[in-house]
């Protein structure tokens, strides 16, 4: 059963920075698209970013462009996200998934989930 470990999260002001971390148990991590998704109280888990097994291909929802950047190290199972110029907006529980196969923005196409890492951003 595959785990996966989000950490990084917390309270920062806007217009700060926190690095999401996400730590995965098993080797499919990197024959595995990832992503990075939130939801903010009273709405639905939306898709921040993916990356495809070999990180040649990244996806980012238009409203992180510019701010967020995901990455993975295959060696260490690990996959990141940098986040930028942090806004309240952004406020929300995040979560990374795993896909077997290849890279999607569909939600309900993902395998596996972590607990997910709290982000608040206060004005």
């Amino acid at each position: 059963q595959v785990q996966l470990v989000e950490s990084g999260g917390g309270l920062v002001q806007a217009g700060g920075s926190l690095r999401l971390s996400c730590a995965a148990s098993e080797r499919t991590f990197s024959s595995s698209a990832m992503g990075w998704f939130r939801q903010a109280p009273g709405k639905e888990r939306e898709l921040v970013a993916a990356i495809r097994q070999t990180a040649t291909t990244k996806y980012y929802s238009d409203f992180v462009k510019g701010r967020f950047t995901i990455s993975r190290d295959n060696a260490k199972n690990t996959l990141y996200l940098q986040t930028n110029s942090l806004k309240p907006e952004d406020t929300a529980v995040y979560y990374c998934a795993m896909k077997l196969g290849s890279l999607s923005s569909r939600r309900w196409e993902y395998d596996y989930w972590g607990q997910g890492t709290q982000v608040t951003v206060s004005i």
